[in-house]
């Protein structure tokens, strides 16, 4: 707990603070000028004991101190700890992988642009991340069909003899068969970043100026495709939305408090034109509108996401001049951060703010549609209130080999992934399928009744049977009063989905076009999605399995060794203990090991065990 006595130690220096809870996970990461003054706000803290601040005081039990030499070291450590620690009270972005990204390879010697949800320290240039991945692929079709770089995989270039079907289609300029310029490919990379940055009219000029230079050195075929490159490019932008008659590169925010919620969107402007946008709604933050929106800019710009020239706030924010000072380090140039109050700049913070009350919009028009389903799933289902929570479970399978159950967790009608497990399955032998839902069940409620996350509802996907076992184990677990259970199959493969209630003889029968009918199956089609997909990797990663992997002390690094110097499986496996030990790793105990596990005593040296069979 905080009190004077805690005061005491705390130097009146810069520095981050953290703090952290009973079980020592951090609750709050902040920054202060002087450490002391800013603990000792809350160690005085006299506001109402229902308010955020005092529910956080009333849950730490410790706090560490950082201390910095200065004020921005404190404020870039601070952003550093709430992306590693993500504290409960701290304003947290949805993670940029959630998000699909562009990645142009500028460090290859041949690079590719492709879509990506993982950004890292490669040197390649990342552009998004894209609130809507719909318009990441119509950008990226239009990329892959005006500007033809190569599409195949790995940063190496691999020879080919002949190019693949994109050269044919026009789609690739087949480097890997030796039919491209290397400059003329580099430079139709830098025009690829040109549209990405929003430089149109950079790049209107450039095509312009090379269509002109190929007509007058008399290739008319070459100035006939830039021609149509060039046509295609001016469409496009004509599309786009033109807010500014100033060619600034700015970066807006939005505003809008609902409550105790907060919603904020981003726009993106580059050279007068809004080229992308970004959402963040927020159901309780700690702190005031000033600290959330400076939270939220201090996490969304590092190295690989550099600010542009220009960002405009909805409100003065907190330790504005600081973060700006921040951001123009990050830039590499000045970046100045302020709140406009006429003027175009003004107008554009206002269509942003117009934005973000509009997502408040979205999301009431969402949740009354979702009461009036729940509602009417618990009249169809007789349930003893509506749902909120709603998980469903599926078995993954084949003979009982990879078993894997899945469950996928709905909240007011929208998946929620963090939500989602999956079990793997090894104590249930053979294909049990009865087994397997009773031991994912099983699991899920035990993790249930320690950490009090039960679901209103869980569906099962299967009939009678699946949700007999349903039945047994919550009872055995005594949640059957807790939780209520639905079980959704098809009985024949010419009916239509039917749902099965426990204590009900016959199934309830549905309308196919019933909405509470189509979101069950949409339910259930997730969960199969979900298993299905790590049943799948589990195959694949069982038929490319090597027999080496069984051999104790043969790891991966091992194994590539033994197959480049003895060149396949089949040679390893009638190989000496003197040639075995030739290989770097493989001492003489690990030799003798090997030829002991392919050639036994009572069998010839040279045939080699039949592989396994397949799945």
């Amino acid at each position: 707990m905080l009190d004077q006595t805690f005061l005491a130690t705390v130097p009146h220096a810069p520095g981050v603070y953290l703090m952290l809870d009973r079980s020592a996970s951090v609750l709050y990461v902040g920054k202060a000028k002087d450490l002391a003054k800013r603990l000792s706000s809350y160690v005085h803290y006299s506001g109402l004991k229902t308010s955020k601040t005092a529910v956080l005081l009333g849950r730490v039990q410790q706090v560490d101190l950082l201390i910095t030499h200065t004020e921005k070291e404190a404020l870039i450590l601070e952003a550093s700890l709430i992306k590693r620690h993500r504290p409960k009270y701290n304003v947290i972005l949805r993670d940029d992988k959630s998000y699909p990204l562009i990645k142009v390879t500028v460090q290859e010697q041949w690079p590719r642009v492709f879509m990506t949800r993982r950004k890292k320290r490669d040197g390649a240039r990342y552009f998004g991340p894209y609130a809507s991945a719909s318009a990441m692929w119509q950008t990226l079709r239009l990329l892959t069909t005006l500007f033809p770089l190569r599409r195949c995989r790995g940063n190496e270039l691999r020879p080919r003899k002949r190019p693949c079907l994109n050269y044919q289609m026009q789609r690739c300029l087949a480097p890997c068969a030796g039919k491209a310029n290397h400059q003329e490919y580099l430079d139709m990379v830098e025009k690829v970043v040109m549209f990405l940055e929003g430089r149109s009219k950079n790049l209107l000029a450039d095509l312009e100026q090379e269509m002109m230079s190929a007509a007058d050195g008399l290739d008319f075929e070459r100035a006939a495709i830039l021609r149509d490159r060039l046509q295609a490019v001016r469409e496009t932008l004509e599309k786009q939305i033109i807010v500014s008659q100033t060619a600034r590169d700015r970066d807006v925010f939005g505003w809008a408090r609902l409550q105790s919620s907060v919603a904020a969107v981003l726009l993106v402007v580059r050279e007068g034109i809004v080229t992308g946008s970004r959402r963040f709604l927020f159901d309780d933050p700690y702190g005031d509108d000033a600290s959330i929106i400076a939270q939220i800019i201090t996490q969304l710009y590092d190295e690989q996401s550099p600010p542009p020239p220009e960002i405009l706030v909805p409100q003065a924010i907190e330790d504005q001049d600081l973060i700006a000072e921040r951001l123009s380090d990050l830039a590499g140039r000045r970046v100045s951060l302020h709140f406009p109050r006429r003027g175009e700049p003004a107008h554009l913070v206002k269509m942003a703010t117009a934005n973000a009350q509009q997502i408040f919009a979205e999301e009431g028009k969402k949740k009354r549609s979702w009461e009036a389903l729940a509602e009417l799933i618990a009249r169809s289902l007789h349930l003893q209130k509506t749902p909120r929570a709603i998980e469903c479970f599926d078995i993954s399978n084949i003979s009982g080999t990879n078993a894997i159950g899945s469950l996928v967790r709905f909240t007011e009608g929208e998946p929620e992934s963090g939500g989602y497990r999956r079990y793997r399955l090894a104590e249930v032998a053979g294909p049990d399928d009865y087994a397997m839902m009773r031991a994912t069940l099983r699991r899920r409620c035990l993790r249930a009744l320690a950490t009090d996350d039960l679901p209103d509802l869980l569906v099962i996907d299967g009939g009678r049977g699946h949700l007999g076992i349903a039945e047994a184990v919550v009872k055995d677990l005594a949640l059957d009063e807790a939780v209520e259970l639905v079980g959704i199959a098809k009985e024949h493969e010419r009916e239509g989905d039917k749902l099965y209630r426990p204590g009900r003889k016959n199934p309830i029968l549905l309308p196919a076009h019933n909405p509470v009918l189509l979101f069950f199956m949409r339910v259930r089609d997730e969960a199969h999605r979900f298993g299905i997909t790590a049943h799948r990797a589990l195959r694949r990663k069982q038929a490319l399995r090597s027999r080496l992997d069984a051999i104790p002390g043969i790891g991966a690094a091992r194994k590539r060794l033994l197959l480049r110097r003895l060149g396949s499986l089949q040679k390893i496996a009638v190989a000496s203990a003197e040639e075995l030990q030739a290989v770097d790793g493989i001492g003489p105990e690990l030799a003798q090991t090997i030829v002991r596990y392919f050639q036994p005593a009572d069998s010839p040296s040279e045939v080699l065990p039949p592989p396994p069979a397949p799945d």
